[in-house]
């Protein structure tokens, strides 16, 4: 299909896949709106079987708007997610930029409701959900609270990432000119995000419009040391409050040293996790 008949959309979904077809099919089949007026961008980091459009279409209807992107080898997410970015700047004119992970699912009002937010609030550049975790092995999900108005959420951000990375959508006339930052591995998106809420204001809808899948085998899990580390230069050099940086990395440094097993524990605590039956 021509990029021309893109030119004009409101959102286009950025989606990375490394060797993870079915959770990519899934994603794309929660997404609910005009399909005239969204496009998924798949950018398949070097996966082993490689990501084929004929492949996608034959489990998703042919009205989907999906562009592929095939790297030859695995260049990691942060290379994977900028490579979209400059994909999509580059090719199509969209309002909104949307992120979902391979396997997570949208609630079908997602989309509606992140888009009415931002239109009735021009001054928000950067929007996130809260979202349910889903154990992929037992099935169990849990709720993600997190405060809602910009000044909370900047203060938060010293303790976690406020923005559940595939709950986020942002406005490309504001913020066509950021990219995910390569110096913190596997924190990217708390490197960005922070960038961001520094210089635009943010907000956090208070409903629950994704189901982020907890995967034990996936790179969050596998790279937990890497990613703390890199969450303590997140707030070292993003942070301004010299009290709330100290405060946030004696956090991250006890999250370093305790087993995981208990610190999981302590989030259903901390985060005001709430175990429920249902899912979005």
């Amino acid at each position: 299909m021509g990029n021309q008949l893109y030119s004009l959309l409101d959102i286009c979904v950025l989606i990375p896949c490394h060797n993870n077809i079915q959770g990519l099919i899934d994603s794309i089949k929660s997404i609910n709106y005009n399909h005239q007026q969204f496009l998924v961008l798949v950018v398949d980091d070097g996966s082993f079987e490689a990501v084929t459009r004929s492949t996608l279409y034959q489990h998703l209807p042919a009205s989907i708007n999906i562009q592929l992107i095939r790297l030859q080898q695995n260049l990691g997410i942060t290379k994977a997610l900028n490579e979209g970015l400059e994909f999509i700047y580059a090719n199509f004119h969209a309002r909104f930029i949307a992120r979902l992970d391979c396997g997570d699912i949208c609630h079908p009002a997602r989309f509606y409701k992140q888009i009415a937010f931002l239109e009735n609030n021009p001054d928000t550049d950067l929007l996130g959900t809260w979202c349910y975790f889903k154990d992929a092995d037992t099935g169990v999900a849990y709720e993600y609270i997190t405060p809602t108005v910009h000044g909370l959420i900047e203060r938060s951000m010293y303790f976690r990432n406020v923005f559940v990375h595939p709950t986020v959508m942002w406005r490309v006339k504001s913020l066509s000119g950021y990219r995910y930052p390569e110096k913190y591995p596997h924190a990217e998106d708390y490197g960005l995000f922070y960038d961001i809420i520094l210089h635009k204001k943010s907000a956090i809808i208070n409903e629950f419009l994704v189901t982020c899948e907890i995967n034990k085998g996936g790179i969050s899990f596998q790279n937990r040391t890497k990613q703390l580390k890199s969450r303590l230069k997140v707030i070292w050099d993003y942070g301004k409050n010299k009290l709330w940086v100290a405060a946030g990395t004696v956090k991250l440094a006890m999250l370093l040293t305790l087993p995981y097993r208990l610190i999981y524990r302590v989030k259903q605590q901390m985060y005001r996790y709430k175990p429920i039956t249902r899912s979005a």
